[in-house]
């Protein structure tokens, strides 16, 4: 009889140790997917700070009109566009002297 409870009871402890095995892995499993998706929201947060950031300067009308002029070489009425170009590098890296 005593073979039998030392049988059982032996069973009882691998089933146990099984189950606590197998809760240790799916806790690391998700500690790492916690990890993963608190980067991601990090990321997103910041770039939600950025846009908010963004939305702001545009909404100046200002500043829209700046970036208006500069990205899309955009001029109002009777107002002059000039565009500057940087002189020419040479192979050597000096820069060219030459006016047309």
């Amino acid at each position: 009889m005593n073979a039998w409870r030392f049988v059982v009871i032996l069973l009882i402890v691998a089933l146990l140790g099984w189950g606590i095995a197998r809760l240790l892995e799916e806790r690391t499993t998700e500690t790492a997917e916690v990890q993963q998706l608190t980067k991601s929201a990090d990321a997103l947060k910041k770039e939600n700070a950025e846009l908010l950031s963004q939305i702001d300067y545009y909404q100046d009308p200002e500043n829209l009109l700046k970036e208006l002029k500069s990205q899309f070489n955009y001029k109002e009425s009777g107002e002059q566009l000039i565009i500057v170009v940087p002189p020419q590098a040479t192979s050597t890296g000096a820069t060219s002297t030459e006016s047309f």
